[in-house]
């Protein structure tokens, strides 16, 4: 990964050093947000191929749009050095992360349940499996 250039001030005095160090970032950053943006939708794209994935893909394109939206917000926040369209990137990230956390959380729950199910349902198997190979 790439670090900023943009210096942080230190100590300033008044908040618009920090905004402007913020627009700065944003600005940095707007280029990777659309081009995972583009990432994210083909990915939900290629997921809605399939026939259960056409129930979920659309959470991929969702996030898709909103790291998208976020890289547009960026980069106008840049050109016009008006701060709304920070708080407007930054809701944009917020919405992102919430989504990947419950998809994570989702994820690990539904791994946790089924490495029981299946474990503790392949156990008569496998004990009729080792008193078949027994002489």
């Amino acid at each position: 990964m790439e670090e900023s250039t943009t210096a942080i001030p230190q100590g300033a005095d008044s908040g618009s050093d920090v905004v402007n160090s913020i627009r700065a970032t944003a600005a940095d950053m707007a280029g990777w947000l659309k081009f995972l943006g583009v990432i994210a939708i083909i990915e939900g794209a290629l997921t809605a191929l399939s026939i259960v994935g056409i129930i979920i893909a659309w959470i991929p394109i969702w996030m898709g749009v909103l790291l998208f939206q976020a890289g547009s917000n960026a980069t106008m926040a840049q050109a016009s050095e008006r701060s709304q369209e920070l708080v407007i990137m930054t809701r944009k990230l917020k919405t992102f992360f919430i989504l990947a956390s419950v998809l994570i959380i989702a994820s690990l729950a539904i791994g946790l349940i089924l490495f029981f199910t299946v474990g503790f349902g392949i156990l008569p198997f496998l004990r009729s499996f080792t008193e078949s190979q027994q002489f």
